[in-house]
């Protein structure tokens, strides 16, 4: 089998699998067995993440992308150059490049180089992000996002996540009773006037609110809601002070605040952003560099490690979550020789 083909094949193997948040366990045996056949050092470690090796000492380069994905099927078929799939972009697609690099490193001379498929992404828990904190100290990070092959993703916002509760004693509906509901709203109005005072020009400086969920019950005797509001916020923001204005807006409803991610921008002058921008180059791209208003692993990986960073990956994150979600395969292929490329120059340079 080629190397384009055996690329093509592990891609499409990773979404056969189906793998929503804390459900990754076929998907992370697959690709761990994928690994092994190829000379590449795999095992699942305490999180159940898929991590393969390469290469000894340093520098130690991280290869981090998610193997879960949310929630929903999207028929698996090829059409037009184009896989479809749950996960073909988000974010299997860029894993699978990953790993399809790797495997060409095998005999690696200068450092070593580790793979992680992480697990529960794609919920607030972000478990396969926050195990590898205090386990690992690379000196790199490629984080596996969409970015496009020939863009590379400098900034995520932060993500600010409340749950709220209201259980109360029902009244007539036509007397003066604030129903839990209606409590609700104001906090999300509150909320909403919060983050418009904030705005700015730039989407990626200001924040944006989001209900997520909202469901009101009546039980007779009692009467509630069940919501939950999030907030994406920009480098910077104050989340300290938002979580205290929601609090105090709250009244007597529970508030957890079950997600706190900063924002991050990483800077651009630094060798692995020098390797991929030289590897697009040869690949016949113009690489552009790109900030996302959604949130990624590297919010938890990038302050914790303070090391360079930056995602990058095949993929229209525009189609993240989608029923139509797919990948152009021709994109695939040539981001696997931009990170092989990539790799290659970046474990020599020191």
């Amino acid at each position: 089998m080629s190397d384009a083909r055996d690329d093509v094949a592990l891609l499409r193997g990773l979404i056969e699998r189906f793998s929503p948040s804390t459900q990754e366990s076929e998907a992370v045996s697959y690709l761990i067995e994928w690994m092994e056949r190829r000379g590449i050092r795999a095992h699942v470690d305490e999180a159940g993440n898929a991590v393969g090796e390469v290469g000894r000492g340093e520098p130690h380069i991280a290869l981090v992308g998610h193997i879960d994905t949310v929630p929903g099927v999207v028929p698996i078929r090829e059409e037009s150059g184009r896989l479809y799939g749950r996960g073909a972009v988000d974010a299997k697609g860029p894993l699978a490049a990953f790993a399809a690099a790797l495997s060409r490193l095998t005999e690696l001379e200068n450092g070593r180089i580790t793979l992680v498929g992480a697990v529960e992404e794609e919920c607030p828990t972000s478990k396969g992000a926050f195990h590898l904190v205090d386990r690992m100290r690379p000196g790199y990070v490629f984080i596996g996002e969409p970015s496009g092959w020939d863009s590379i993703t400098i900034g995520y916002k932060g993500f600010v996540g409340f749950d709220y509760r209201l259980e109360q004693p029902n009244a007539h509906h036509a007397g003066d009773h604030r129903r839990a509901g209606d409590r609700a709203v104001d906090l999300y109005n509150a909320l909403r006037s919060r983050a418009a005072s904030h705005a700015t020009e730039s989407e990626f400086e200001s924040p944006r609110l989001e209900m997520r969920r909202f469901n009101t019950y009546d039980h007779g005797l009692a009467e509630g809601v069940d919501a939950y509001f999030s907030m994406r916020v920009p480098p910077e923001y104050d989340i300290d002070g938002l979580i205290g204005f929601v609090k105090e807006q709250a009244g007597p409803a529970e508030i957890e605040c079950d997600r706190r991610l900063v924002g991050i921008v990483a800077p651009k002058n630094t060798p692995m952003i020098r390797s991929l921008l030289r590897a697009i180059r040869q690949a016949g791209g113009r690489p552009t560099f790109k900030k996302k208003t959604g949130t990624s692993d590297m919010c938890i990986l990038g302050p914790a490690w303070g090391c360079p960073i930056a995602a990058y990956g095949p993929g229209d994150s525009r189609l993240d979550h989608t029923p139509d979600e797919h990948i152009v395969l021709d994109e695939y292929l040539r981001s696997v020789e931009v990170m092989t490329s990539a790799l290659r120059q970046l474990s020599s340079a020191d």
